[in-house]
């Protein structure tokens, strides 16, 4: 009875008509009888094909996601099609994972190539592939070594595996009492160790016990951090962090933040980890965004947008004294390294050179934050703030005045014009196209997003159900605080 219900909301959602336009969801899931499989097989003859496609994946697979509703079928630059032909921009970019912008002819034909020669060796043999690949990151980056991993949140545990062996090996920690300390709310994935650093409820709640060996810091108090470190700075092994916070909204920390943490790192002997997946290659305006005040980490992590949108691919960066802590058979994927990836990541990287997407990323981010400032001068009821570096940007609204309204609705309203934007949390809409759209494309979205305000969220408001509750703050089980929606 329990796993029904707890069905239902996805249920009701999947075949309300707020899916398709024709009713909006406030922020909440509405309420509707289930359909049997036979009612929904009998009249999948009359939905659309985007409708199927949903229907399809809600039936068999796991609800991991909450998706914006819309099926991608093509995508080229940043546009993407849907089954019936109707286009969109992409203002998402997979997450910063297609910064050279979708199915890019030189990231393809990479693949392609590659792909009829070979596809895969394992690490047990050399390929001729990955050293090429290994070489250009050095190039580019200046680091001594490369360890390939294959997703970020690899790349993010093969990091932590390497500070804490660099901590015991290098530093002489106690064995077992190694300690890693993050930022609060920071997203460096979702696998156990991950979460064991996160304060997202969603992502710990009935995940328990969380993995020891972790210390909290409020993002860019760097004070806080000090006392940290004079503390417990005899086992504290390495400081992960974002340069900027991603999923808590893009956080840009204060001015003198990063060169403080480096300073502070290299004072207590403590390796400076800079988790680059989202922030790095181009995205920020920089080619990382440790870049913006000219910081070098220990240890640098790469994903996403390595694998040019096209496969994945990860990378830790770091110099031979720290990365060969590590010895054969301590760690290792059998996909990490494979040549197809290098050889896509190779291209991937010269796309972004070639192309030169960091000073584009720098200039129309620039042109963006412009847009969005005027459109909060337009409606500062609703827009509390508008940030970001580069083409990584974020519009924060007030929870309060939007309220139910939440931020995925607006994002619905953007679908509806034709501009596929995603929120994080309640009240914030992050705003990251490929790197590669042009500025007639940005002016377009944020019209849309001007529309948005104008013309439908007063309808939206204005035909609220009775008796809805506020967006609430997100109130943090591991601290307690408010993080969002206020």
């Amino acid at each position: 009875m329990a796993a029904t219900k707890a069905r239902r909301p996805l249920q009701c959602l999947l075949n309300s008509k707020a899916l398709w336009g024709a009713r909006r969801s406030f922020g909440a899931i509405p309420e509707r009888s289930i359909p049997s499989s036979a009612s929904s097989s009998s009249s999948s003859s009359s939905s659309s094909p985007s409708q199927q496609i949903i229907s399809l994946e809600y039936e068999y697979s796991a609800h991991n996601y909450h998706p914006i509703p819309i099926v991608f079928s093509q995508a080229k630059g940043s546009s993407v099609w849907d089954p019936e032909g109707n286009k969109y921009l992409d203002f998402l970019a997979a997450y910063s994972a297609v910064n050279q912008g979708h199915c890019h002819p030189k990231i393809v034909k990479a693949l392609q190539e590659q792909s009829e020669k070979l596809t895969l060796s394992s690490r047990a043999f050399y390929n001729d592939k990955f050293p090429v690949l290994a070489a250009q990151l050095r190039s580019i980056f200046g680091y001594d070594m490369v360890l390939p991993m294959n997703t970020g949140a690899e790349g993010v545990e093969t990091a932590l595996k390497l500070a804490r062996k660099w901590g015991y090996e290098k530093k002489k920690i106690p064995k077992d009492e190694a300690i890693i300390v993050s930022c609060c709310s920071c997203f460096h994935g979702r696998t156990l160790a991950m979460i064991s650093m996160s304060c997202d409820n969603e992502a710990t709640r009935g995940f328990g016990p969380l993995l020891p060996g972790h210390l909290k810091v409020d993002f860019g108090d760097i004070a806080a951090l000090e006392d940290i470190f004079k503390e417990k700075g005899n086992q504290i092994a390495g400081f992960l962090f974002e340069p900027i916070q991603g999923e808590a909204g893009v956080i840009i920390p204060p001015d003198g933040y990063l060169k403080a943490v480096r300073d502070l790192c290299s004072k207590h002997n403590i390796l400076m980890i800079a988790d680059e997946v989202q922030s790095g290659l181009a995205r920020s305006g920089k080619m990382l965004a440790c870049d913006w005040e000219e910081v070098r980490p220990d240890v640098v992590i790469l994903g996403k947008a390595l694998g040019g949108g096209v496969i994945p691919v990860s990378a830790v960066l770091a110099d031979k004294h720290v990365m060969l802590c590590i010895r054969p058979g301590e760690h290792g994927s059998t996909f990490g390294g494979n040549p197809l990836a290098s050889a896509v990541a190779v291209a991937s990287l010269d796309v972004i050179k070639d192309e030169q997407l960091v000073e584009r990323s720098a200039q129309m981010g620039e042109e963006l934050r412009k847009q969005l400032a005027e459109l909060q001068r337009q409606f500062p009821d609703y827009i509390k703030e508008v940030r970001g570096r580069g083409l990584f940007n974020a519009v924060e609204l007030y929870g309060a005045a939007l309220s139910p309204v939440s931020a995925y609705d607006i994002c619905l309203k953007l679908k509806e014009r034709g501009v596929l934007a995603k929120p994080t949390h309640n009240t914030i809409i992050r705003l990251t196209p490929p790197l590669s759209m042009s500025a007639d494309e940005l002016r377009e979205g944020a019209k849309a997003l001007h529309d948005v305000f104008e013309i439908d969220l007063p309808r939206m408001l204005r035909t609220k159900p009775e008796n809805s509750t506020p967006n609430s703050p997100h109130v943090c089980d591991r601290c307690g605080r408010k993080m969002y929606g206020a």
